[in-house]
């Protein structure tokens, strides 16, 4: 067998051009094999045809049609996020341009730990982390893998300029703050209440009156149950008002600041001293897409590392950039190509009318919903998070038909408890969903729900 030709160097586009072809062709024939949002028969029939397909994993000989048969079973194995009965998550179809540009950072392998493994990635990514901070008038940004690991940096930079803080989080905050945490050997987190799913700022100014010492309150922008937001100014006045650091979790609603019609709904995002962000969600970015943005730059001193082969000192001084201060990581993907790809192509205004349409979306579901009486609506969106139920349904029966939808390929549903309740979730973030999709994701529900 020859040497297997590499993707990058003068052979490279031409060595991975009929590798293209086969994909492509691969992952349409795969999604039509499994003619659907997700394939049918649940797990045990998913894991069976994997194994069917995959065989022995490491043969003593390989198989030239191995790339064919591994990437038409995914395809005709995945919950295909761009098909409008997908809606279960904060899961994006991601733009092809945006994925394009992800072939390029795989083909040339940059590695964000030292500038001579990646001279122009790590000029690219200076000039967009600045460029995206100052969109949430913060200084700078680092880029992360999503926002669990944003929000596990900010809770390590708070630790560190104040020698220990103790976690002050809505009941409603999402799960990797408590995981944080515990990781980051902090005390235990005070639950404040958030009895209509955003945190009660009279419940907020009572546990900061009675705690002491270093605190850091995080909000909520953007919950991942039903996409609410906290009353960030409410918050971020009491953090003034009682000396505590603010951290914003907008993983979710951050992209609402790109557009015109929808980013007051951020307002008093620019007084948080940090802020999750992320771009795989309302950004239509391949996973990973995530950054942590901050207030002040000196913040992630704490973040300073040396190791010789990477940051010699001497090399710092003659100007190479110091790139291992810039992530907790090591070997990182320069994951920021294919969002400034997408910033440069879409613009603010493309970007803000994807925004704009999904909410829209959600409006129209909502809309449904309601006049509909065979079904009961939570509230109206906040971004494009809409929970509803069969009217009289118990809970059990609820559950039930969200897996029912998921085993029989039909429809992918999320599932949220709000007021003591059991519901289902539909999270659109596909600008293509037309209102057709939408009563057709309705007459699913309706028709699988027991009488």
């Amino acid at each position: 067998m020859s040497t297997p030709p590499l993707a990058s160097g003068p052979e490279g586009p031409s060595a991975l051009r009929p590798l293209l072809d086969t994909v492509l062709d691969a992952l349409q024939e795969g999604g039509a094999a499994r003619g659907g949002p997700l394939p049918a028969g649940g797990p045990e029939a998913v894991a069976r045809r994997m194994r069917e397909t995959v065989g022995e994993v490491l043969p003593q000989q390989g198989t030239d049609d191995a790339l064919r048969l591994l990437v038409h079973a995914l395809a005709e194995g995945s919950a295909d996020p761009a098909d409008p009965l997908c809606a279960a998550h904060l899961h994006c179809p991601p733009l092809a341009v945006a994925t394009a540009a992800d072939l390029a950072a795989s083909a040339l392998n940059p590695s964000l730990d030292s500038w001579d493994q990646a001279p122009a990635a790590s000029a690219l990514e200076a000039l967009v982390t600045k460029a995206l901070a100052h969109e949430a008038q913060m200084a700078d940004a680092l880029v992360t893998t999503g926002g669990t690991e944003s929000n596990q940096l900010a809770l390590l930079l708070a630790r560190e300029a104040h020698g220990g803080v103790r976690l002050v989080c809505g009941a409603n905050s999402h799960h990797s703050l408590h995981r944080a945490a515990w990781l980051l050997g902090l005390p235990d987190p005070v639950v404040v209440p958030a009895p209509a799913g955003t945190m009660d700022p009279a419940a907020l100014d009572e546990a900061l009156t009675e705690l002491s010492g270093p605190l850091l309150v995080t909000a909520t922008a953007g919950t991942t149950d039903a996409g609410l937001i906290d009353p960030l100014p409410d918050i971020a006045d009491l953090c003034a008002a009682h000396g505590a650091r603010l951290h914003i979790d907008a993983a979710y609603g951050g992209g609402l600041l790109f557009s015109d019609r929808h980013r007051a709904r951020l307002d008093g995002l620019d007084r948080a001293h940090t802020v999750t962000l992320d771009l795989h969600k309302l950004g239509w970015q391949p996973v990973a897409a995530g950054l942590l943005a901050v207030k002040d730059p000196h913040d992630l001193t704490a973040l300073a590392h040396h190791a010789d082969y990477l940051n010699a000192d001497d090399d710092t001084e003659a100007g190479l950039p110091d790139l291992l201060g810039r992530s907790l990581r090591t070997t990182r993907r320069p994951d920021i190509l294919k969002i400034a790809v997408t910033l440069k192509t879409l613009g603010r205004h493309g970007i803000g009318q994807l925004v704009d349409q999904v909410c829209a979306h959600a409006e129209e579901l909502a809309d449904l919903i309601a006049a509909h009486p065979g079904f009961e609506l939570y509230d109206r969106p906040t971004i494009s998070t809409i929970l509803f139920r069969p009217t009289h349904a118990t809970d059990d029966a609820v559950a039930t038909v969200r897996r029912t939808l998921l085993h029989e390929g039909r429809a992918v549903l999320g599932r949220a408890t709000l007021d003591s309740r059991r519901w289902l979730k539909a999270t659109l973030l596909n600008p293509h969903t037309r209102p057709g999709d939408l009563a057709a994701l309705l007459k699913l529900v309706e028709g699988h729900t027991p009488q």
